[in-house]
């Protein structure tokens, strides 16, 4: 550091394997979209277009323009990708993946009833040409508080065994399902036993779209967790609890 003697968490540089800040684009407007992206490039590794945003959105290209001159990689939400498996067109998504030239696509089961092992499939398939981070969990609360901890752990590794790079977490935007109770609180249960489990954390990708949750990630797993669903506005606020410059993780 230049300005101060602050001694902070030390922070890979871009681009980086773990300690990755995935946004959530919810169809932001343009210009706030490129002056958040440029303003906090370097904090930013992934910008989700969330949902199914991406086929309503009129400056999607601009966007990614804009994402590729910051160096900042970005995918589709799984939902999107649930949507075409609905109506029978993976190959149709297939094809739009390749019109964008992603890199990087997300395969979920959070929506559609498919099993796990069905997705596996999927993950395998699209991996031959893009890299895959896969998402476990419900988003659906009833659904979500019915699963049990055992079957995340297991899910995950099927996931990593199909081919996906990192594993995603479920949490939806609002935090009210997936690892979180409709409260908001953690399914500590969950944690746990993915802890117990031994999966490396660099192959997970927690959501935590709110600092509750950001805050008990940081906390448990340290400065370099994964978190993804950030707000645009929240980038700056999201480092400063990775570096323990916030009351929240002030003992960081």
């Amino acid at each position: 550091m230049t300005e101060t003697e602050l001694i902070l968490p030390a922070r890979e540089l871009k681009p980086r394997e773990k300690g990755l800040t995935i946004l959530i684009d919810n169809g932001s407007p343009l210009n706030l979209f490129i002056d958040t992206i440029q303003s906090a490039s370097d904090y930013i590794d992934f910008v989700k277009f969330g949902w199914g945003t991406s086929l309503i959105t009129s400056h999607i290209r601009q966007k990614i323009a804009c994402l590729r001159d910051q160096g900042i990689e970005f995918f589709f939400g799984g939902t999107l990708f649930e949507k075409f498996l609905s109506r029978d067109r993976v190959e149709e998504y297939y094809d739009y993946c390749r019109r964008f030239h992603c890199n990087y696509v997300e395969i979920s089961n959070g929506t559609m009833p498919i099993s796990n092992k069905e997705k596996g499939y999927f993950v395998k398939m699209f991996s031959r040409e893009f890299t895959v981070f896969s998402e476990v969990g419900n988003k659906d609360t009833v659904m979500s508080n019915a699963q049990n901890s055992s079957e995340w752990v297991e899910n995950i590794q099927e996931d990593l065994e199909a081919g996906a790079a990192k594993v995603i977490t479920e949490a939806r935007e609002s935090g009210t399902s997936g690892m979180c109770r409709e409260n908001g609180g953690i399914r500590l249960d969950i944690f746990d036993q993915i802890v117990d489990s031994g999966i490396p954390f660099e192959k997970l990708i927690f959501e935590a779209p709110t600092k509750k949750m950001q805050t008990f990630f940081i906390q448990h797993v340290g400065s370099d967790v994964n978190l993804a669903n950030i707000a645009l506005a929240d980038v700056i606020s999201v480092e400063t609890l990775r570096l323990g410059l916030r009351s929240d993780t002030f003992n960081l």
